[in-house]
């Protein structure tokens, strides 16, 4: 009875925790608005990469995988392919699996939960290959979005449960028992299917079909702590694979997705979005020139209501909104243009997953200051480096 209530509370718990965290966060922004935001901003695109239509990743911390999936699908176009809509859920299935194995390996002492990175879904794809969305879309018991509470807290108790070692020796089969559980939700992924009239394995589906080389692709952060233009573990809860990025000054990051954008190739993008200044309703996010508590009703009322000063942030900034917990690793996102206000001032143009329900059906606008403050890390190919930048990082 004891061990039942135990499971039952570890359960709730989790739930509270990490599965409820993106519905949370949405419905954290609603009142980030202002009433007439879309008529007082005038846009003018100055680059528009091509992409593949908006999804909504539903009640699930997913977010990394549908963006990292946008962003693959965005250089099939580039690489001149005709663009296949990807299963962000075979990404996450895969990441699921292997993230409970480095969980037991480490005791129990590392994230589980939906959160990932943009480097999970080049991983899985290296190890596990891709197969369409059309093939596999994790609806596997009834509903047409997606929801992973409870599968995610009777994995995550099941897991817990093996770290005690009740048996004082692991067997071989708690894997089996968790893939079961994650397969259960999600469907067993296909060992082979048919597309386009041909039949292919996920392996040799992203080999021919896709034809992405995962080697191609870095991530980029930008930290004072660390030394420039070297490698470091980025320390964020969802790097539950303690992955490498690449360290480069504050204005080089918004320079890196500059010179990629202007070469045809579009940006993975992983930051905070909890600011009162981030508004999903109204498509549009930045850093005020004054801070919130200085504002008054009337000024926090029309802040979305057309372009505003911003304050130039600086790396003291940056470095001190993430070690204060200001800037967390809350969502990943797919920046696909560039575009200008009536003023002149760049805002970066951005792919979300959170259906078309906003004022711009799924995009938003982004300030390169908005940018600097609050990116965790972007990803980008290789080939879209400056000759200049490449040579520092020495790739």
């Amino acid at each position: 009875m004891n061990t039942i209530k135990s499971l039952f509370i570890a359960t709730s718990l989790i739930v509270g925790a990490s599965s409820f965290a993106q519905d949370n966060l949405v419905n954290s922004l609603k009142i980030n608005a202002s009433e007439k935001s879309k008529e007082a901003f005038k846009f003018t695109d100055v680059v528009n990469i091509e992409n593949t239509s908006i999804k909504n990743q539903g009640s699930s911390g997913t977010c990394w995988s549908y963006s990292a999936n946008s962003f693959l699908e965005s250089e099939m176009i580039k690489m001149g392919k005709k663009p296949v809509e990807l299963s962000q859920i075979f990404s996450a299935r895969n990441a699921y699996v292997e993230k409970g194995r480095n969980y037991v390996r480490m005791h129990g002492a590392v994230t589980l939960g939906d959160g990932g990175a943009f480097h999970d879904v080049m991983n899985m794809y290296r190890k596990y290959g891709a197969v369409p969305q059309s093939v596999y879309t994790g609806l596997n018991y009834g509903t047409d979005k997606n929801k992973f509470g409870e599968m995610a807290a009777l994995g995550e108790a099941l897991l817990a449960a093996v770290v005690k070692n009740p048996n004082g020796e692991l067997t071989p089969n708690w894997e089996k028992a968790y893939t079961a559980v994650i397969d259960s939700y999600l469907g067993q992924t296909p060992k082979s299917f048919d597309y386009n009239g041909k039949k292919y394995t996920p392996e040799s589906f992203a080999k021919e079909v896709v034809g992405i080389n995962a080697d191609d692709y870095i991530e980029i952060s930008s930290l004072q702590e660390y030394p420039y233009y070297s490698k470091f573990v980025l320390m964020v809860p969802d790097n539950w694979a303690f992955d490498q990025v690449y360290n480069v000054k504050i204005n080089e990051l918004t320079d890196v997705i500059d010179n990629a954008l202007k070469s045809g190739y579009s940006v993975a993008w992983g930051g905070d979005v909890s600011e009162k200044t981030f508004s999903w309703k109204n498509g549009v996010a930045f850093v005020p020139e004054k801070k919130m508590e200085d504002m008054t009703p009337e000024e926090k009322a029309d802040l979305f209501n057309g372009p505003k000063k911003e304050a130039v942030v600086t790396e003291e900034m940056r470095q001190k909104a993430f070690d204060n917990y200001t800037t967390t690793d809350d969502h990943g996102m797919h920046i696909v243009g560039l575009s200008k206000d009536q003023t002149g001032k760049e805002y970066y143009i951005v792919k979300n997953s959170w259906g078309t329900t906003n004022d711009y059906k799924g995009y938003l606008y982004m300030t390169k200051e908005f940018v600097k403050y609050k990116t965790t890390d972007i990803m980008l190919n290789k080939k879209a480096l400056s000759p200049d930048m490449a040579k520092k990082l020495k790739v």
